[in-house]
């Protein structure tokens, strides 16, 4: 057995949201590591979806170049009934950008594909997946947490500052943990589904047997590639080989269409849709994460994108606490999250009832899977300090924050999001009455806080000024006349006040940034 130099956290677990958060504690330069249990990386679609609000994360991660020229808009559906067309209908409507959305879309993209991507990210920041690495044990104190891993030639054992679990539903740390995973698997409704090739259909929809026994099939063209990902219902008790002769030999009893070959699987799974979710998401130094933390049902195209919020949510917390800030802002983690994910398997429950009982529009979706409306209203962390708390203002702290179009002093682009991006807080200061408070506060916390003044046209701006011209930053935090607005490094309003003073801003960092004002004033 060999001892490890310790690292500042361990990750179990090397899916999207264990990568997500690898590639946010790394741009802190947090030391982190994150293993895998199995031996090669995955190679299914799985999830293949990538809602808005991630696409957002993934902008502030540097990485969503890659991802929007690796993916495709969602195809439109065509409906057979055997070899007969029934029709096509889109299940997302398209839509255009807004100075507040930029990506209004969600994105098709397998799993493997969005893994790949944030794994060289990853490697960029110097880290990499440790695969065929198994956690088999691990105990903690008020100190740290020990691990025990077990690789080829014998185990290791690891000292972290905290631990991870982002190891999916059968979670080993959070069984470990003894934490409970309330719900149902719904075993009716069980299904094989892997990525195939298709002979005889084109690439241009997403094919749909509605009609089919057994309950709808369906091959959706996978971006990128000459694959599909298929999905067939397997009702009550019925077993099949997880061979693409055993597919082809069910999607032809299925469909009736002998005309469509399925070969060369790449990856076949059956799936037993769940909805579960952990009592708990903090256990001493041990967090869990993802499909570790709750279980989705894949209608809504929410589990993954869920995971990576939880991702993005943490990774910040953990970054300011390792940095000196209060340990006890990571108790938000569980206090914002858990009841995102308890409304998110509501919904992913209620939109799996309906597609399986063949309801009217059950396959189209709307806003209320694209994320952009999750919210920490409530939470510790978001404060009003507006007359009369922001009334009825359309923008309350813990929303996300809005983007929206400016421009430079010299009258370059630049976006809201431009100014958000990286690991800091960004403080917005609307009206001139702050360009002090601006100085002040980038003197003071350096690059833990950059404070930005929005300004109007024809008032006056500094170097780093954001001139608003078309009033839509304004408009998107309901701004009228002077205010400030504290912007955390997940994208979401911590803190509003109006007109608001450097003292109201002090008193709300002091908790959440290392090195922050003392009670007395000082540094």
């Amino acid at each position: 057995m060999n001892q490890s130099l310790s690292t500042q956290v361990l990750i179990v677990g090397a899916g999207p949201t264990g990568l997500t958060l690898a590639c946010d504690l790394a741009r802190r330069g947090v030391g982190c590591r994150i293993i895998d249990r199995t031996p090669a990386h995955f190679a299914g679609s799985r999830g293949k979806g990538l809602q808005p609000r991630t696409l957002e994360v993934l902008d502030d991660l540097g990485v969503l170049d890659a991802v929007m020229a690796a993916g495709a808009p969602y195809p439109p559906m065509r409906a057979y009934d055997g070899a007969t067309v029934l029709g096509d209908h889109v299940m997302f409507e398209r839509r255009d950008p807004t100075p507040d959305v930029p990506y209004p879309n969600i994105l098709l993209l397998g799993q493997w594909r969005a893994e790949e991507l944030l794994r060289a990210r990853l490697a960029e920041h110097g880290v990499r997946v440790e695969l065929a690495t198994e956690l088999i044990g691990f105990e903690q104190d008020r100190d740290g947490v020990t691990a025990t891993l077990a690789r080829a030639g014998g185990t290791e054992r690891l000292c972290a500052a905290y631990l991870i679990g982002a190891d999916g539903g059968r979670s080993f740390v959070r069984r470990a943990l003894g934490v409970g995973f309330e719900g149902e698997t719904l075993e009716a409704h069980r299904a094989l589904v892997g990525d195939v090739r298709a002979d005889g259909l084109d690439r241009d929809r997403w094919h749909v047997w509605p009609k089919a026994s057994g309950g709808p099939v369906a091959l959706c063209p996978l971006p990128g590639t000459d694959r599909f990902q298929i999905m067939v219902p397997l009702p009550g008790e019925e077993a099949v080989e997880l061979t693409v002769e055993a597919v082809q030999r069910l999607f032809e009893a299925r469909t009736g269409r002998s005309d469509v070959r399925l070969r060369d699987a790449s990856w076949l799974s059956l799936y037993r849709p769940n909805v579960r979710m952990a009592d708990r998401y903090r256990v001493g130094r041990v967090f869990l994460a993802g499909d570790a933390a709750h279980v989705h049902p894949a209608t809504g195209g929410q589990g993954l994108n869920t995971g990576i919020q939880d991702a993005y949510n943490l990774g910040w917390k953990l970054g300011q606490v390792l940095a000196g800030a209060p340990e006890a802002l990571l108790d938000t983690y569980e206090e914002e999250r858990l009841p995102v994910a308890r409304a998110v398997l509501g919904l992913t429950a209620k939109l799996h009832h309906q597609a399986a009982d063949a309801k009217p529009g059950a396959l189209r979706r709307g806003a209320e899977t694209q994320q952009l409306d999750i919210t920490y209203r409530g939470s510790s962390l978001a404060r009003d300090e507006r007359a009369g708390g922001g009334g009825a203002a359309r923008v309350l702290p813990g929303d996300r924050a809005p983007d929206a179009p400016c421009q430079d002093r010299e009258g370059a682009p630049v976006r809201l999001f431009d100014a958000f991006r990286g690991p800091h807080f960004t403080l917005l200061a609307f009206g001139a009455a702050h360009a002090d408070t601006v100085a002040r506060v980038n003197a003071r916390y350096g690059q833990a806080v950059r404070a930005r003044a929005v300004v109007r046209p024809g008032e006056p701006a500094a170097q780093r000024s954001l001139v608003d011209a078309g009033g839509h930053a304004r408009a998107g935090y309901d701004v009228d006349g002077d205010a400030l607005v504290l912007v955390r490094p997940d994208g979401h309003i911590g803190w509003l006040a109006a007109p608001g003073t450097p003292g109201q801003l002090d008193d709300h960092l002091r908790p959440l940034v290392a090195g922050a004002l003392s009670p007395a004033g000082e540094a």
